[in-house]
C-alpha cells in the first residue's frame, strides 16, 4: 500500500467512525439540552407526556395542572345536536378542537351507541372545516379528512378562509372550544347568510385549588422559573381569574413564556403578555418542546 493509499484509508476510517458517533452525540445533546432549567407546565390532560419530554432533556419540571377537561354536565343538548347531524341537517361542520370531536363520539358511545354509525356516515357527507392540526388528525383517525383548513389556527383564521366561500343558505354546525360561545365566528356566519347550530361537548373545570394557583404566580414572580409553557387558553384565563391581569403580567415578566399555538398566544396578548416562544408550523407538545430547547439552550 502506498503512503497516499494509507492516508486515504485512515481518513475514510475516521470519517466512518465520526458518522457512527453522530447519533450518539446528538442523543446526548438532546438528553442534556435543558439541564439546569426549571419549566412550569400547567397542562392537565397530557401532563406526564409533556413532563417526560422535558425531563428527558434534563429539565426540572414543576407540574401545576390548572384546568381539567370534563364531559358536558348535561348530555341532552349534545345528543340533540348529534341527532340533527346524523339526520343530515347540516351542510358544513366546523371543528375547533380535536378534543371536541372525541367528546362528541364518547357522548354517543355512552348514551346512544346506536347513533354512532349514522353520525360517522353523515361525517363523510358534510364539508368539514378545521382550525389547526388536531381536529384534522381525529378526522384522519376516523377515515376521513378535512375539506377546508384554516391557514392560521384561530377563529380569525377560520373566518378568513371562509370569506372566499358563498355561505348563503348553508346550515353550519360548530363544535365549540369548551363552552365559549365564539360570538365572532357565529356572527360572521349569520351575517354571511348561514344558519348556525353550536354544540359544547366538554367544559373546563378547575384542576387545582385557588391557593395552588396563587403559589404558582408567586413562584413565577420570584424569578426562579426559567419558562412556563401554556397549552390552552383556559390555563391563562385561570391564572388571571384567580389573581388578576396585572399580577399575571408582572409575574410573567420574570420568565420565558411559551404558547403551544396562535390561539393561546392571542389569549396571552389580550392580557398584555407577549409570548417569546410559539411553534411555527405544528401545534403539538413535541414542536413546543423543540421550540423551548432552541430558546433556552
Amino acid at each position: 500500500m502506498t503512503p497516499v493509499q494509507a492516508t486515504s484509508q485512515t481518513v475514510a476510517t475516521l470519517c466512518d467512525s465520526a458518522v457512527r458517533l453522530l447519533p450518539v452525540i446528538s442523543a446526548s445533546m438532546t438528553r442534556h439540552s435543558l439541564s439546569g432549567r426549571t419549566i412550569a407546565v400547567p397542562e392537565s390532560r397530557e401532563l406526564e407526556v409533556f413532563a417526560a419530554l422535558l425531563e428527558r432533556r434534563g429539565a426540572r419540571v414543576i407540574r401545576c395542572p390548572l384546568v381539567a377537561i370534563r364531559a358536558a354536565p348535561d348530555p341532552a343538548p349534545v345528543l340533540a345536536w348529534c341527532r340533527r347531524f346524523a339526520a343530515g341537517e347540516f351542510d358544513d361542520l366546523i371543528l375547533l378542537t380535536g378534543e371536541g370531536l372525541r367528546r362528541i363520539l364518547a357522548c354517543i358511545e355512552q348514551h346512544q351507541p346506536a347513533l354512532r354509525a349514522m353520525f360517522l356516515a353523515a361525517l363523510d357527507e358534510v364539508r368539514t372545516i378545521t382550525r389547526g392540526p388536531k381536529p384534522a388528525k381525529v378526522l384522519r383517525e376516523l377515515g376521513t379528512k378535512s375539506n377546508i383548513a384554516a391557514e392560521v389556527a384561530t377563529t380569525e383564521g377560520i373566518i378568513a378562509v371562509l370569506r372566499a366561500h358563498d355561505l348563503r343558505g348553508r346550515s353550519v354546525a360548530i363544535q365549540l372550544y369548551g363552552s365559549e360561545p365564539n360570538r365572532p365566528l357565529t356572527d360572521f356566519l349569520r351575517t354571511a347568510g348561514a344558519e348556525v347550530a353550536t354544540v359544547a361537548p366538554y367544559v373546563y373545570a378547575d384542576a387545582a385549588d385557588d391557593q395552588a394557583v396563587r403559589t404558582l404566580v408567586a413562584q413565577l414572580g420570584a424569578g426562579g422559573i426559567d419558562a412556563v409553557a401554556f397549552t390552552s387558553s383556559a390555563q391563562v384565563e385561570r391564572l388571571v381569574g384567580v389573581t388578576s391581569t396585572e399580577r399575571v403580567r408582572a409575574a410573567l415578566r420574570h420568565t420565558l413564556v411559551a404558547a403551544v399555538g396562535p390561539r393561546v398566544a392571542a389569549t396571552l396578548r389580550r392580557h398584555g403578555v407577549e409570548p417569546s416562544v410559539v411553534p411555527v408550523d405544528a401545534f403539538f407538545l413535541k414542536p413546543l418542546t423543540r421550540a423551548l430547547e432552541r430558546a433556552l439552550v
